[in-house]
């Protein structure tokens, strides 16, 4: 389809992955590019896969993916010490980096 895969790793058990689900949930502009622009991954254990956990297991964590299935390292959180993490305060840098991929995947495709 070439979208980008939007990657988002989360506990049942974790207070901050509900109130990141809960911020993503009732922001309008997240829910429209999510639905129309992106193939959706939702992992809700964590992976020993490390291509999805290039600087550690730590939850929640989004991760943008290119259609070559290559972890975006260009598309990153707002923390060095947990690079794609995102607290419900980063919703619009979410939506920053979510078109940043979307511009990314056309502009190299």
């Amino acid at each position: 389809s070439n979208k980008p895969l939007m990657v988002i790793h989360h506990l049942e058990d974790c207070q901050y992955c509900q109130a990141l689900k809960k911020a993503f949930a009732e922001n309008e502009e997240i829910q429209e590019m999510a639905q129309d622009n992106f193939i959706m991954l939702n992992l809700m254990h964590e992976t020993t896969d490390k291509n999805l956990s290039p600087d550690g297991q730590y939850v929640p964590r989004i991760m943008f993916v290119d259609p070559s299935l290559t972890v975006r390292a260009d598309i990153t959180g707002r923390y060095s010490n947990r690079l794609y993490t995102y607290e419900p305060q980063d919703i619009p840098f979410l939506i920053e980096n979510m078109k940043k991929a979307l511009r990314l995947i056309q502009t190299e495709l």
